[in-house]
């Protein structure tokens, strides 16, 4: 009987684990609340509009917030879907715009807290489904597009606009290990450190930086634009934002570093942003779908 019971507990405890509190997972309430306010009027119109144009719709909401590093790393051990209205990198800027313009589709009495953490789990995790393990989430944008393409969530379109495959670096997070705070853990670097070493085996596949203002017109508000930068020897994934047409022109809409304007922006054309920065290489393309 005492072995069952311990049999028990034991199968209960990796569910009771996982959970943190709500101040942990879910910060800027009094925005988020806001921002459901401001925009229930518009529920009806906005269904009517595409996944990506309402992910850009919400990100212009978002401009102006505070840019935040690391707000990922809410835990030592712990691993949970999270937001963070108060601050964004250039990663929780984009998902939190697509969770919000998913969660659109859902009766405007479900818009809560609740719900949003339930786009961000099925957008930040393999599969869409997180474990309370730092490697069941996604850690590089490539992988983000292959795994949400093959769910169904995003088409990749990186080849089809000409992308061509270059030798994948992947060593940012093993190489600065000490700036994240799970990867005290060196259960947590022995699986990162996986993980980059399966992406040095594949080509990353990126349209080069020449190619970017003739492919323009084919992208649409909404898109999720990545930006490959020269790496050493390879190339690897740096930053991400959103595609904005304003006006006829393709801006780049992103939490743009404290080295630059330290908030979200609505920056210039796409192909002058890029050519902006020395290491720049390319991009890569991921269009939502539903």
């Amino acid at each position: 009987m005492l072995r069952l019971l311990i049999l028990i507990l034991a199968m209960l405890v990796p569910a009771f684990a996982q959970r943190l509190p709500f101040e942990t997972v879910f910060r800027g309430k009094d925005r988020f609340d806001s921002i459901v306010a401001k925009v229930k009027p518009h529920a009806e119109r906005l269904r009517e509009s595409s996944v990506g144009e309402r992910a850009a719709w919400f990100g212009q909401i978002l401009v102006g917030t505070p840019y935040k590093g690391f707000t990922l790393e809410i835990d030592d051990r712990i691993e949970a879907p999270s937001v963070n209205f108060n601050g964004l990198d250039c990663w929780t800027f984009f998902e939190t715009s697509l969770a919000l313009a998913r969660m659109v589709d859902l009766p405007v009495e479900k818009w809560t807290p609740d719900s949003l953490l339930g786009f961000i789990e099925q957008d930040r995790y393999w599969g869409g489904k997180c474990d309370g393990s730092y490697c069941s989430r996604i850690h590089y944008l490539e992988d983000w597009a292959k795994d949400n393409d093959k769910r169904g969530y995003v088409r990749d379109l990186t080849r089809t606009l000409g992308g061509v495959g270059v030798t994948n670096q992947a060593t940012e997070m093993t190489n600065n290990w000490k700036g994240y705070r799970y990867m005290a853990n060196p259960d947590c670097r022995a699986g990162i450190a996986e993980l980059e070493a399966g992406l040095r085996k594949r080509p990353l596949y990126m349209i080069p930086l020449s190619r970017v203002a003739a492919i323009e017109e084919r992208l649409q508000t909404g898109d999720i634009i990545g930006i490959v930068s020269r790496d050493g020897d390879g190339y690897g994934t740096s930053h991400v934002g959103i595609a904005l047409r304003k006006d006829g022109v393709l801006h780049f809409m992103h939490a743009s570093a404290p080295s630059n304007y330290g908030r979200v922006v609505i920056d210039s054309r796409l192909s002058e942003y890029l050519a902006r920065f020395k290491k720049n290489a390319g991009i890569l393309v991921a269009r939502p779908l539903k």
